[in-house]
């Protein structure tokens, strides 16, 4: 499970949520208020707003084609993107000065 920041004055709830997923990765379920989706090589992916953040719990399936892998990354990160208000850069930027923070 891992923790995503969500980029300051970046809207987002649980309808906003739902909505990223189904463009994105088509039909999902809501479980206690987690979204539910199997896609590509996801198997399954679950996602929700707890404290301000973007809440992932995700496993991903081992035994998929190239294509099927470098097509779910590619849809995981546009995810990332759309909920987070944050590109993979401005994500990785972020990490860093977190773990920075912390080996100080």
């Amino acid at each position: 499970m891992h923790g995503y920041d969500i980029k300051k004055n970046h809207k987002l709830d649980q309808d906003i949520l739902y909505k990223i997923v189904t463009d994105l990765f088509g039909n999902c379920t809501v479980i206690d208020k987690k979204i539910h989706v199997i896609y590509g090589a996801l198997n399954p992916l679950a996602v929700w707003i707890d404290n301000k953040k973007l809440m992932v719990e995700s496993n991903m399936k081992k035994d998929v084609t190239s294509d099927v892998a470098i097509d779910t990354i590619k849809k995981y990160n546009k995810f990332l993107e759309y909920a987070t208000g944050m590109t993979v850069l401005e994500r990785v930027k972020k990490e860093k000065k977190k773990v920075e923070k912390n080996v100080e």
